[in-house]
């Protein structure tokens, strides 16, 4: 399905009353589903361990008081999919908290329709937070690294 097709089915569901649309062709399936404020979490693949959530402590109450971008760069989701720290199950992390990077470093993959896009830092510096938890939906423009 060639990508002017696919943005006039994404239009038509985000200017419509339908909140779903599955169409399958000879050259493959698309399902496009509308966000809501209500929207679920998606659930884990089948044999993926549960994650932790984010913590509500002290700790994470400081943090959330200062804003992201006052206290260094953020690297941002270019776009919607999910959030892998490494290639592969397994395999160690592109950054963990204190890694030091240089522009273009990898920093994590985004899978967005079965596609794996590599990540890369847009400012040198240290890995200060880590602000998605690994297999976590992300959005468009949303925050994924604090680089300090």
């Amino acid at each position: 399905m060639d990508l002017r097709k696919l943005k006039t089915l994404i239009d038509l569901v985000s200017e419509s009353n339908i909140s779903e649309l599955e169409i399958a062709e000879a050259d493959g399936k698309v399902r496009i589903v509308k966000a809501t404020a209500q929207a679920a979490v998606p659930a884990a693949p089948a044999g993926t361990p549960a994650l932790p959530t984010a913590g509500t402590g002290p700790e994470r109450a400081a943090a959330e008081a200062e804003p992201p971008a006052s206290r260094g760069n953020i690297v941002k989701s270019p776009m919607v999919g999910t959030f892998y720290r490494s290639a592969t199950p397994g395999a160690d992390a592109f950054v963990s908290i204190g890694s030091v990077v240089k522009v273009g470093d990898p920093v994590c993959i985004i899978e967005a329709m079965k596609i794996m896009n590599e990540i890369e830092a847009d400012a040198a510096g240290t890995i200060r937070e880590i602000l998605c938890e690994n297999g976590q939906a992300v959005e468009f423009g949303q925050p994924l690294f604090l680089i300090e």
